[in-house]
């Protein structure tokens, strides 16, 4: 029998197009980056589930302390942006990994919600400023047609590290065992440290004077991307934000999962996110951005809609697979998001206001985590599976919006930049 010869050359070929050719210190900076994201996969998924279950914090409360941490980080982010143009986008990550290790050192002491509340606002000051430290950072060590692979690998390697994070987790948790998740907290410690290690290995860009001298005024003004920034907002409130803060507590306390299946379901969004995320940026190449963005919208409602299937007409097991099929098609949604929306910003971005411009967008993110949190904590808390059908509705709106969105756009960024020649 004559066996079919796989198209060996043709796979080489198609394994090395999606080579993102960077440069070695941003190979260097993804490296520190996937340290830390292995610590917030170890936590992330547990953390509602560790202030309503395991200290006694009502879902609502435990939401809005997810909410208050997100409000703390949209003050920090606006210093954040500044003081990444006028002292160098490295000093400041270095500074919010010191920050945010202290606030995940103090995470073991809470029994009160006020206690839970202020840990929550020190978490914040480190991690609004975080976001635009690290996106100006990315920015600045890679060159501009290469901008989209660049975060498209920063998203792959992040969640790798939070697939990873949330698979060890899931056999560490317990809430029977108070100090298992003590454990948890001390290993995201010890990887924020790491990152700030490998950060000595990074060459820092160099600064542009002009950046000392730019204002958030000017931001401001610019309506087409601070519309952008909106719909990112609405984006994640609707979508990344439920999935992340509110679906596992979802799964334990309403469908009955385990803290074991909690941790593979976490997982699984990660590991999809690192299967699909070089493919779809290198399919994204020469297409329009906004119809990505669309595109993306509609398979977040999918997911959430899978959610809400698992909550009405499955329980334990059968819902954990369930949940698991609606975290991978919403990974395919991140990879788009990521393949996509941190490179336009930088591309709407003059550059003597890259830092403001980056800490705005990632302003976003922490709106999104403000408005999703809390009013989905109480929703959860009140009508669990009113939640997920109205998340969908949102996002199919948002769809549009960023249809609509084009037309606003500058020609010259509309589309995904092809690859031009390799990195040096």
């Amino acid at each position: 029998m004559i066996r079919p010869r796989l198209p060996s050359g043709a796979v080489r070929t198609y394994l090395r197009s999606l080579d993102p050719q960077l440069p070695r210190n941003v190979y260097v900076l993804q490296l520190g980056g996937l340290l830390n994201a292995f610590g917030n996969g170890v936590v992330l998924p547990f953390l509602i589930i560790y202030l309503h279950n395991v200290r006694g914090i009502s879902l609502g409360l435990a939401g809005l302390a997810a909410a208050t941490q997100s409000a703390t980080a949209l003050a920090s982010g606006f210093a954040g942006g500044t003081l990444s143009d006028r002292i160098g986008a490295k000093r400041v990550l270095i500074a919010t990994l010191v920050v945010m290790t202290i606030a995940f050192a103090l995470m073991p002491l809470i029994r009160t919600p006020w206690q839970a509340f202020a840990v929550y606002i020190v978490w914040g000051a480190g991690s609004g400023s975080f976001w635009p430290a690290q996106s100006a950072l990315l920015a600045g060590l890679t060159p501009p047609t290469r901008r989209s692979p660049a975060y498209a690998l920063q998203r792959l390697t992040m969640n790798l590290g939070v697939a990873v994070g949330g698979l060890v987790a899931g056999l560490i948790a317990s809430v029977a065992d108070p100090g298992s998740f003590t454990l948890l907290f001390l290993l995201n410690c010890a990887t924020f440290m790491a990152y700030a290690v490998v950060l000595v290995f990074v060459r820092a860009p160099e600064l542009h004077p002009e950046r000392a001298h730019g204002r958030w005024r000017d931001v401001a003004r610019d309506r087409t991307f601070v519309a952008y920034t909106c719909l990112n907002a609405a984006f994640m409130a609707g979508a990344i934000a439920l999935m992340v803060e509110l679906l596992p507590a979802f799964a334990k306390n309403v469908t009955h999962v385990n803290e074991r299946q909690v941790g593979v379901i976490f997982a699984i969004d990660s590991i999809g996110i690192v299967l699909f995320q070089l493919p779809l940026a290198k399919l994204l190449e020469g297409r329009r951005r906004m119809k990505g963005l669309a595109v993306m919208g509609v398979v977040w409602a999918v997911s959430l809609l899978l959610v809400w299937t698992a909550g009405v007409w499955t329980t334990a097991t059968a819902a954990a697979i369930v949940l698991c099929g609606a975290s991978l098609v919403f990974a395919i949604g991140e990879c788009l998001h990521g393949a996509i929306h941190a490179p336009l910003g930088v591309d709407l971005a003059p550059p003597p206001l890259l830092g403001r411009y980056l800490a705005l967008s990632s302003l976003s993110w922490q709106v999104g985590w403000i408005i999703g949190p809390a009013a989905g904590g109480f929703m959860l808390q009140h009508q669990p599976l009113l939640l997920w059908p109205l998340a969908a509705a949102v996002n199919l709106v948002c769809a549009g919006a960023a249809l609509a969105l084009e037309a606003r756009l500058p020609e010259n960024v509309r589309l995904t930049p092809l690859a031009a020649g390799s990195a040096g």
